[in-house]
């Protein structure tokens, strides 16, 4: 229930953003700030979850901690059309069959309980469409996401949780 009371929300969050305006990088974290000779080229808000399990933290043995496990989410445009999918790896894949994915070379810290910003540097694009050209992603925008509250201890080991988050990708292009 807590999962669906936050989807209506984000999807009330999709419509206040839904005019969203050219993102003014200046404005973002340094760290997450596109290079100069790229510019704006789409921009979408994604609505999803992303998985954590409760894992042994590897330099700690004894102790535990929630890892990221996998993203998904419906991105849809400023009019909320669906217009792709995103998931890991990370790829994000238009509905006209493109698709890219990228490398993440920043974050910057946001409010408690949500998702980090993000830029990423985008692999060559496969397909002709929405995705073609695409040089850098920012996650901007970000609410929910962030690692679960509750407890990860030995018992938890293995266990799986799904948090519901949504965020703004902006997509880049070479000028």
């Amino acid at each position: 229930m807590k999962a669906l009371r936050f989807l209506v929300s984000a999807s009330a969050l999709l419509a206040a953003t839904s005019a969203m305006a050219n993102v003014d990088n200046a404005t973002l974290p340094e760290a997450v700030r596109v290079p100069d000779g790229h510019v704006q080229k789409a921009w979408t808000v994604g609505i999803g979850e992303v998985t954590y399990a409760c894992r042994e933290k590897a330099d700690q043995p004894g102790s535990h901690a929630w890892t990221f496990v996998v993203p998904a989410a419906t991105l849809y445009d400023a009019a909320k059309n669906v217009v792709g999918t995103y998931y890991g790896g990370p790829t994000w894949e238009a509905r006209d069959g493109s698709k890219v994915t990228g490398k993440q070379v920043a974050v910057a810290p946001t409010s408690a309980g949500n998702l980090p910003l993000q830029l990423v540097k985008a692999n060559p694009a496969v397909g002709d469409g929405r995705m073609s050209g695409t040089t850098y992603i920012q996650r901007l925008n970000t609410v929910g996401g962030a690692a679960p509250a509750q407890g990860c201890d030995m018992a938890a080991v293995g266990k799986e949780v799904k948090v519901a988050y949504q965020a703004d990708y902006v997509f880049y292009g070479a000028r």
